[in-house]
């Protein structure tokens, strides 16, 4: 599982001049175009390396591990791979894959190159038109409504089909943040510093039943997103590394917990949200029903759930610097905004919901 966070902090990398060659040769194999050009990093809140690049004459985009790849890097990338390759043609805002690449002889890491889109990231930047304020409102319905359109996205049959595991779902999720808390432990953090056995505990007495699965982004914010920078709608949904088949709902809650608007745990979006005029989440709610998302009765469960799964990701941050891996200043904002996620999560499950 990785870190929003972590993924925020770390510079961006690049391909040297080896890697470009080896890149080249690859494209040429594989018909793609004879050679590569204008490599230039991209930055927006990934671990990934991802640049930009020219084959030819065609503006494309890579997207790799990092230099130092982690584990299981190599299979979050045959999952981006599958996720792009599942959403072609479909409802949802997505970069087009235009070639993957699982051969290490190449780069040494799996990777794929796919579409530039021509978007931006509200995290970093605010494009003209969005002065206008009626222009921000109808980008966040239409955001909501994007969501819907992802969640009604055809799965069976196709590369993404592989990661749908039988059973149920939301019995699962407890368990397995449980299991991740408890994986940060070593000498200097016990896991037990973030209270989350009342939360857990009414999560899993309260669970709704499973309904049909379907696509979910699993990390779903404006900082893994592009608008479109003339019309007020989402260019593409990014970094799918935690996309799996589940329970959909589980985005809107994790939507509605990080929409930048008070209480605002991880500051998403920033520079659009500086200007304002975002919908509420109320709004955000009816936006999402009215395009065809998925029924929002247990939505509170929902709600509370992404308050749970959100604090012990970002916690591992916390654990990493007392470990000496990560900065103080993220480490104990992260602590202190993860305490905060629990306690909000209990005010939901008493039914005093600050998020709609």
């Amino acid at each position: 599982m990785t870190n929003t966070a972590d993924r925020m902090a770390e510079a961006p990398g690049t391909l040297d001049d080896t890697a470009v060659a080896a890149l080249s040769a690859w494209a040429r194999r594989h018909n793609i175009g004879s050679s590569v050009s204008g490599v230039e990093p991209l930055v927006g809140g990934t671990q990934n390396v991802v640049v930009r690049l020219r084959i030819d004459d065609r503006r494309l985009v890579l997207r790799r591990p990092p230099p130092h790849p982690r584990p299981n890097s190599n299979r979050t990338m045959q999952r981006e791979i599958a996720v792009l390759r599942t959403l072609a043609g479909g409802p949802a805002p997505h970069p087009r894959i235009v070639a993957a690449c699982e051969d290490l002889d190449v780069l040494g890491v799996v990777f794929y190159v796919m579409e530039d889109v021509d978007g931006f990231n509200p995290a970093t930047e605010v494009a003209p038109a969005y002065q206008d304020s009626q222009i921000r409102y109808r980008a966040g319905i239409n955001y909501a409504a994007a969501l819907a359109g992802l969640h009604r996205a055809p799965w069976r049959g196709r590369p993404l089909e592989q990661l749908h595991r039988p059973g149920s779902f939301l019995a699962r999720q407890v368990p397995s943040f449980v299991a991740l808390l408890e994986s940060y432990r070593h000498e200097r953090y016990r896991p037990e510093t973030l209270d989350v056995g009342r939360l857990a505990r009414w999560l899993d007495q309260h669970r709704p039943p499973d309904a049909e699965p379907g696509i979910m982004h699993g990390d779903a914010h404006l900082n893994n997103t592009l608008l479109c920078r003339e019309a007020p709608e989402v260019a593409a949904f990014v970094d799918w590394e935690m996309c799996t088949v589940g329970d959909p709902l589980l985005d809107l809650g994790w939507i509605l917990v990080c929409w930048p608007q008070d209480p605002d745990p991880i500051n998403a979006g920033r520079e659009l949200a500086a200007l304002g005029g975002l919908p509420s989440r109320t709004e955000l709610v009816a936006a999402y029903a009215a395009a065809g998302g998925r029924p929002t009765r247990h939505l509170d469960w929902y709600v509370a759930m992404a308050c749970f799964k959100l604090a012990i990701v970002i916690e591992g941050t916390y654990s990493r610097y007392l470990a000496g891996r990560a900065h103080r200043d993220a480490g104990e904002r992260l602590h202190d905004s993860a305490t905060r996620l629990i306690g909000l999560g209990e005010r939901v499950a008493a039914g005093d919901s600050p998020f709609v």
